[in-house]
């Protein structure tokens, strides 16, 4: 197994702080400033655009609709040929098809690997391929954690398939509140639940104690219980979060992708994931929405001793010390304690669905994480309706 990581990002505080690192390398001549259409006319991309701007710099801006695609992310790099830089400014999606977009440019083999047939919906992209395209990210959102992260998540005909490697990470990472300022307050509460989904996932998903590693997800857990609260309040109270809260959210989501949060962990122990990625695409919702329905029933299933899902006594350690952050709200068992921080967080988990959709959805699930693919493990098709069942509302039982 191999054991080590590096995080090469540099991250800096404000737009700003993109000019002093351009000064450093003057053979960047030609910058893209690729953006979500979304946020195309907000003050963030103004900002950015002032720090790449110079004399003897030429910047064009391209506007992206949507989520792309595997075909309009390859598309995208070929029209990425003088670029010699990258300054991505959108959600965790435009920001990796910014990441894919550079790293297919100039490389046949991680092209290859986006374009080879496969049922697996987990491409591994190997050690030597590297990116030779600078990349810049600008999130307008929180708790995907893009800006920092080794993964990407991309469309292809037969569902969103999940990128993983190195030559992923972005170069330099910008943490700006005003890029989250018009960001809903709702979507701010889903990505601090996102970013606290991620780091109990990989914690309770591997049953062995690594004394350093636990500690930091643990610390890393608990800000992230904290600063949902204190959103919550903020909300309840008819106030909006402020830049100080928005600031802090985005730091603590990016360093869930801490190497050290994981390193020597079970690589495919976030289980439910997977389920909520199928869930999300088959049904039309937002993947935070799934995955907040599928929270209760699978810390339950962890919690009655499924020890294919994780550890039972790793997640009651884990929900402890969470429950500690707001003992007079939070149930003491973990599977209704999550349940009650979703709907204290006012984080929609409603989902319904009926037998044929999530025959459907189960298929999906199996095909492209299980049936002898590693990531799903021992968990079988009756396993994944199950858990699909305790998530969506008035489910119908599978046929037996």
């Amino acid at each position: 197994m191999n054991l080590s990581w590096h995080c090469p990002t540099l991250t800096l505080f404000g737009a700003d702080g993109i000019a002093g690192w351009l000064e450093a390398r003057p053979a960047v001549r030609h910058v893209t400033v690729l953006v979500d259409a979304a946020v195309a006319d907000t003050p963030i991309v103004s900002g950015v655009r002032t720090s790449v701007e110079g004399p003897s710099r030429d910047v064009r801006v391209l506007a992206l609709a949507g989520p792309g695609d595997a075909e309009s992310v390859l598309a995208l790099a070929d029209g990425l040929h003088g670029t010699d830089l990258i300054v991505a400014v959108g959600g965790g999606a435009l920001l990796d098809q910014a990441k894919l977009a550079a790293l297919v440019r100039d490389n046949p083999a991680a092209r290859r690997r986006l374009t080879l047939p496969q049922r697996s919906g987990l491409i591994l992209l190997p050690p030597e391929i590297h990116c030779g395209l600078p990349v810049i990210a600008v999130p307008t959102t929180v708790g995907t954690g893009a800006e920092l992260s080794a993964a990407a998540c991309l469309v292809f005909p037969q569902g969103r398939r999940l990128v993983l490697g190195e030559s992923l990470r972005p170069d330099v990472a910008v943490l700006d509140p005003l890029a989250t300022a018009t960001l809903p307050d709702e979507l701010i509460a889903e990505g601090v639940l996102e970013a606290l989904f991620r780091v109990v996932s990989l914690y309770a998903g591997d049953h062995r104690d690594m004394p350093t590693e636990d500690a930091l997800a643990e610390t890393l857990a608990v800000r992230l219980a904290r600063l949902g609260h204190e959103l919550r309040d903020v909300r309840l109270g008819g106030g909006r979060s402020d830049d100080r809260i928005r600031l802090e959210i985005a730091k603590v989501s990016g360093l869930t992708h801490l190497g050290w949060t994981y390193i020597g962990r079970d690589r495919y122990g976030a289980k439910g994931w997977y389920l909520a990625n199928e869930l999300s695409t088959a049904l039309g919702v937002r993947k935070m929405t799934a995955v907040a329905a599928l929270l209760e029933p699978l810390w339950r299933a962890i919690a009655d001793g499924d020890q294919r899902l994780g550890s039972a006594r790793r997640l009651s350690r884990m929900w402890a010390l969470l429950r500690a952050t707001d003992p007079d709200a939070l149930p003491g068992s973990p599977a209704a304690g999550i349940g009650a921080l979703t709907d204290a967080w006012l984080v929609d988990r409603r989902i319904s669905a009926d037998a044929a959709r999530l025959d459907t959805v189960t298929a999906r699930t199996v095909r492209a994480w299980g049936a002898g693919l590693p990531m799903l493990g021992g968990l079988r098709a009756a396993d994944v309706r199950g858990l699909l069942d305790g998530a969506v509302l008035d489910a119908e039982p599978a046929l037996s």
